[in-house]
């Protein structure tokens, strides 16, 4: 992992971010955007390539996450709150647009901007993560996934799920890395900064409070049009929680979408396959 990363704070929407910054201040910009349970270090393998590219590389730690401000109060992880961060990183950086990329939750936040503020997002790149509408879809059509997603029921408990996930030193939260990824994928080492991450006070809550939520409506504001702007989605086919039927079925809602599938990876295809993933990013955003 390249040592010229700098860390800063920024404000960008009524609270603060603590963001990794590398690359040149001139070159275009890319926002890398984490899911559950990752902070800024799940892009590692990305940051030090995209640099060198010549790309100013911004990967925060979203609203709740790590160091960054974890406001009480579900109402405060809307889906237009975590998109209105992105923006404000945007403006923070005086650009008028960016290239979003966004694995697991994090494509969530990069779907909904591109298809509500078209205009600031030069390409998106999903990874791992369908189009929400793509997502409903699925789960009408194909009952597995329901089972997939039957976590996500769990984290709406109140209280429960903190105490599950935090127990014995965060053992199951490792466990899922560790069980859902290729063998080696997270060393011990990358189990210890994810455990420090996790520790932050409120962090637990403030991860779950994504997923609760989602209770308030904000992904329904996807209103059936097609994104405009050209996405391109990377699939770990290994994907334990996500059909790649959610993947094909994401294309409905490009206008121009191009979907590429990574064999012998899984939803954590960006630490397993970093050179294919990276090639893929850099192509795509060259083009």
């Amino acid at each position: 992992m390249s040592q010229d990363i700098d860390f800063q704070f920024t404000e960008p929407n009524g609270i603060t971010l603590h963001t990794a910054v590398a690359g040149p201040e001139d070159g275009p910009l890319v926002i890398l955007l984490h899911g559950f349970p990752e902070f800024w270090y799940g892009w590692r393998n990305q940051i030090e390539p995209l640099a060198r590219a010549g790309y100013r590389v911004i990967v925060p730690d979203q609203r709740g996450y790590n160091l960054s401000d974890k406001p009480t109060g579900i109402e405060n992880y809307t889906i237009d709150k975590l998109r209105d961060d992105i923006i404000g990183i945007i403006d923070a950086m005086g650009r008028e647009k960016a290239a979003i990329i966004g694995h697991d939750w994090g494509g969530a936040v990069a779907w909904y901007l591109a298809a509500t503020r078209p205009e600031l997002v030069e390409r998106l790149i999903a990874i791992n993560i369908p189009h929400p509408e793509a997502m409903k879809k699925i789960m009408l059509r194909y009952p597995p996934q329901w089972l997939k997603s039957s976590y996500m029921a769990f984290f709406q408990l109140p209280q429960l799920p903190e105490a599950v996930l935090a127990g014995n030193n965060y053992r199951l939260m490792k466990q899922a890395l560790l069980k859902t990824s290729k063998t080696e994928v997270f060393s011990d080492s990358d189990l210890e900064k994810y455990e420090e991450a996790w520790s932050q006070e409120g962090s637990i809550t403030a991860m779950l409070n994504w997923y609760r939520a989602i209770r308030y409506g904000g992904l329904s504001a996807f209103d059936g049009e097609k994104i405009d702007v050209p996405v391109r989605i990377i699939w770990g086919m290994g994907d334990q929680f996500l059909s790649m039927k959610s993947a094909k079925a994401s294309l409905e809602y490009c206008e121009n979408g191009e979907l590429i599938f990574a064999g012998e990876a899984t939803h954590w295809v960006n630490h397993e396959q970093p050179s294919l993933v990276n090639k893929q990013i850099i192509n795509f955003l060259s083009k």
